[in-house]
């Protein structure tokens, strides 16, 4: 890529949300450890980039940045423990890469590739989530880093009906399990890492370009129904990967509303 092309590319949401979630990362890592974030960042963005890139090679006829690719790699190494192999990272990646290819309808893929690697992976290799990404081991005001660049990423992309259905209703079911007697139950809610995570995913996974609603009527649809499906696998079935298990139900209900409208 030229100078202008570089400068192009990192105007537009995806470039911008590289910048973000790199800057995310190395806060992480220096309070984590280099050691201890890279290897599974790495593998994970370098498994899913050389997959698509090939792909998009053979489609197109000629070499293309995987951007897309880059974004799930760095989503799915970001949610999963650092302490997990490097492998189990690239495995997801790469599984999520998979299904962009295979679980797809005419318009667009089903599932948001990041939650699909990862609920598959938590069934192959029992991983664990830490959500390192979302900056829950760093001190309180890192939270603010988060939602100012969260809050920016959603208004490119214009998902902001989305994030705050979600996250309202999310936070209203959870207040009002602890109300009706369950307060430890639901607890962790409101602290780290939950907290975090339940940002990290709104702002960077829910707002999936690809696999969410653009118009504002059916985004406030999707937000609903994804946070209701998440209190219910965490409720019901105790899932840890809970919200991401809501986003997919949000995935396969807006691949749905998209078939029917055409």
């Amino acid at each position: 890529m030229t100078t202008v092309e570089l400068q192009r590319f990192f105007s537009t949401p995806k470039g911008l949300l590289i910048i973000i979630l790199s800057i995310l990362s190395a806060m992480s890592a220096a309070a984590a450890g280099f050691s201890v974030i890279l290897p599974g960042l790495l593998a994970a963005i370098a498994a899913a980039g050389m997959i698509d890139a090939l792909v998009l090679r053979k489609k197109h006829g000629a070499w293309e940045f995987p951007d897309g690719a880059v974004l799930t790699g760095f989503l799915v190494a970001m949610v999963l423990s650092p302490y997990q192999s490097w492998y189990a990272s690239a495995s997801a990646a790469v599984t999520g890469i998979a299904g962009k290819y295979f679980l797809r309808t005419r318009s667009a893929n089903v599932f948001n590739p990041a939650a699909l690697g990862l609920v598959a992976m938590f069934y192959v290799f029992g991983t664990g989530q830490s959500w390192w990404g979302a900056l829950p081991a760093l001190p309180p005001v890192a939270l603010t880093v988060l939602f100012a660049a969260g809050a920016f990423i959603t208004d490119r992309v214009n998902k902001f009906p989305l994030v705050l259905t979600f996250l309202g209703t999310h936070y209203l079911l959870f207040t009002l399990t602890a109300f009706l007697g369950e307060p430890g139950r639901v607890a962790g809610a409101f602290r780290a890492p939950d907290l975090h995570a339940s940002l990290f995913f709104a702002f960077f996974i829910l707002t999936d370009p690809p696999t969410s609603p653009v118009r504002y009527p059916h985004q406030v649809v999707c937000g609903l129904m994804v946070a209701a499906a998440s209190y219910a696998f965490f409720y019901f079935v105790g899932a840890a990967y809970y919200l991401l298990a809501g986003v997919l139900v949000g995935n396969v209900w807006e691949a749905w509303r998209r078939s029917k409208a055409r």
